[in-house]
C-alpha cells in the first residue's frame, strides 16, 4: 500500500514524501524499525521517547498503511508484543528517505 510513485521529469522531490511516514513520531518509529527484522514494543517506546498509548496510536496507522506488522506472544509467562516493518514499509521508508535527501541537497 505504499504511496511513493515515480516522480515525473522534474518535479518537486516533497512529491516523492510519504504523507504516513511523514509525521515525526511515525518516522522515528519507522526509522528504529529499520535496521532490525523486528523490535519489542518497549524498546521501540523507549527508543523513540513516546507513551504506550501514543505509539499504540502510532503504529496502528502504520500498519493500516502495511507498513508494519504486528506480532503478539509471549517470553516465558510475560506477553510481548514485537514490531517490524514490512516490505512496503521498507521501500516506503527508502523512497521517503531518498525524497528527504533531495530536497535536503537542492537536487530536485
Amino acid at each position: 500500500m505504499s504511496t511513493s510513485h515515480p516522480l515525473p521529469q522534474g518535479a518537486h522531490p516533497r512529491h516523492g514524501l510519504d504523507e504516513v511516514i511523514h509525521a515525526p513520531v511515525r518516522f522515528s518509529i519507522v526509522a528504529t524499525l529499520a535496521p532490525a527484522d523486528k523490535a519489542e514494543f518497549a524498546f521501540v517506546r523507549d527508543t523513540v521517547e513516546v507513551s504506550d498509548s501514543v505509539l499504540s496510536r502510532q503504529v496502528s496507522t502504520l500498519e493500516k498503511a502495511g507498513y508494519v506488522a504486528v506480532t503478539k506472544g509471549y517470553v516465558g509467562k510475560r506477553p510481548r508484543t514485537w514490531l517490524a516493518l514490512t516490505p512496503d514499509g521498507r521501500a516506503a521508508f527508502a523512497a521517503h528517505c531518498q525524497a528527504l535527501r533531495a530536497i535536503a541537497e537542492g537536487t530536485g
